[in-house]
């Protein structure tokens, strides 16, 4: 044994020593040990730990995310107290309404999707299919798809390519030619963890220093701005017109702007979420031309979050990429070329809802190549994103077809999500109207309602009494007494002097839209 060895095994076996030490490091004891330590040791107890609330970054503990707060914290210790056998509480189920999470409020998956996926976990058993035809009835499409992804991925236990395996982006490209009529290149197009992944290596690119801002619509995701908190940067606001759907008013963001470059604030890009989150609003063609011609004004990149492209209630999805270049081909000289656009798009939402899988992808148009380059550097930072999630982007953008043998089945599991969801919408904004003091938009798009309340000024009071913003305390009072968790609307900011609670129509049945009835009339009687 070394003597530096037999020292600390002496150190460990005499807890009791006293030690005295120098500022080098050198510590002896009283009973003959020395051992040598680090400096930082002198300065602090060695019993005390390293990171603290105070010495963690700032940014990580000032970045809000509302949709996981309080309130579903609260929902889970319910969920697990109901789990256990209480019988103490008034519900007997907790409903998470606050998060668009499909499949955890019982939405079931696509059937195609997930034969396929079960194939690309488990290859063994391609080698036998006449026992997957008709032992599990899995059609030949099912298998062909399988046989193509492998070959494709080779297997998804091994990492991809970074920007995603071109087999993926090649299909990506093709789904987006379909939609919006236009050419689509997969040198364009990076696969991701879900398009939060997306948006977080967008902005780290965006944000060169802490006078960077980026405009957000307000109210927004929560996404933009606890990532912005994170990078030091600024958050500019711009507030969607309640009174006009939801919509945006140019010349409002043009205010801020302008107000924000006054303030030494470099805004270099706009987020424009479309439909919308959490307002469930879709823009119109207009409104999408006018955020483009401010952005090619201003020179700003567009980030357009449209993961709910499907989730189109009233209308029809118009992508921005798909107004940008229609512009770009019949203005060809005023200056639209130059206009950066950032799209995203998720399995998460939809009729697909698969959010646990984490696939996405964004595609970027009229980036110069060095920036490029510069985002596949740091996503290559991360290696891939998940090859699994990467394939049920394949299976959401090339669905089965007419004609093959799992389209019937497709199309009416599709459309069972799509009709449920519509209803359960129109169920929830007629409960809405008929709530003293609430107001509410009709449902649009993705998968919310964003209504506003009107609170007796002595809920307020009792809301301040209890250190709660008024819609918290709202929101808060409706989970103690029903089990149904939703979000306030200061969540996602909101106007001064306004209330709202953002939730989702996920939850089947109509059963809870009526307890919340009940729920609002009684809290208004009691604080009227």
């Amino acid at each position: 044994m070394t003597l530096r060895s037999f020292a600390v095994l002496r150190l460990l076996r005499a807890p009791s020593s006293s030690w005295t030490g120098s500022r080098l490091g050198v510590y002896s004891s009283s009973n003959g040990a020395v051992v040598r330590s680090s400096p930082a040791m002198t300065s602090r107890s060695l019993s005390s730990h390293r990171l603290t609330i105070d010495s963690i970054r700032p940014e990580v503990r000032n970045a809000q995310y509302a949709v996981r707060g309080e309130l579903p914290t609260r929902a889970e210790a319910y969920r697990e107290r109901l789990e256990k056998g209480d019988k103490s509480l008034p519900f007997d189920k907790v409903i998470f309404a606050n998060i668009g999470n499909p499949q955890q409020l019982d939405q079931k998956p696509i059937t195609f999707f997930r034969q396929v996926l079960s194939l690309l976990e488990n290859p063994a058993l391609l080698e036998n299919e006449q026992a997957l035809r008709e032992a599990f009835g899995y059609p030949q499409d099912v298998i062909d798809r399988a046989r193509r992804l492998l070959a494709g991925v080779g297997t998804v236990g091994a990492y991809s390519h970074s920007q995603g395996a071109p087999l993926v982006r090649e299909s990506v490209a093709r789904f987006i030619e379909e939609r919006d009529g236009f050419p689509a290149e997969p040198k364009n197009i990076f696969l991701s963890s879900g398009a939060s992944a997306g948006v977080s290596t967008l902005l780290n690119v965006i944000c060169a220093n802490p006078s960077t801002g980026v405009l957000v619509p307000i109210p927004q995701y929560p996404l933009y701005t606890a990532t912005l908190a994170l990078l030091n940067a600024h958050c500019v606001p711009y507030y969607l017109d309640e009174a006009q759907a939801w919509g945006t008013n140019v010349e409002d963001i043009r205010a801020a702007l302008h107000a924000a470059r006054d303030r030494g604030v470099d805004v270099r890009a706009i987020v424009v979420i479309n439909p919308g989150n959490p307002t469930g609003a879709s823009l119109t063609a207009d409104n999408i031309r006018n955020v483009i011609d401010l952005a090619r004004d201003e020179n700003l990149v567009i980030i357009a979050d449209e993961v709910y492209q499907t989730n189109v209630m009233i209308g029809e999805f118009t992508s921005f990429r798909k107004k940008l270049l229609e512009l770009q081909r019949d203005h060809p000289d005023q200056g639209y070329d130059c206009v950066e656009l950032a799209s995203l798009h998720s399995v998460s939402k939809g009729m697909v809802g698969e959010c646990g899988h984490r696939g996405g992808y964004f595609e970027l148009i009229n980036f110069l190549p060095e920036v490029h380059a510069q985002i596949y550097k740091l996503v290559s930072i991360s290696l891939c994103p998940s090859v699994i999630g990467q394939c049920l982007v394949e299976l959401m953008v090339n669905p089965p077809k007419p004609g093959e043998p799992s389209y019937e089945l497709y199309r009416t599991e599709y459309s069972r999500i799509e009709e449920g969801l519509r209803q359960r919408a129109n169920a929830l904004y007629e409960a809405f109207t008929r709530m003293e003091g609430v107001d509410c938009q009709p449902p649009q798009g993705a998968m919310y309602l964003f209504p506003t309340i009107t609170l007796p000024p002595r809920a307020i009071e009792a809301a301040k009494a209890a250190n709660k913003k008024p819609d918290e305390f709202y929101c808060l009072a409706l989970l103690d007494a029903t089990g149904i968790c939703v979000v306030p609307g200061s969540g996602f900011g909101q106007k001064e002097g306004t209330f709202h609670f953002r939730t989702t129509f996920l939850a089947p049945g109509v059963e809870w839209v009526q307890r919340i009835e009940k729920f609002h009339k009684e809290f208004m009687d009691k604080y009227r």
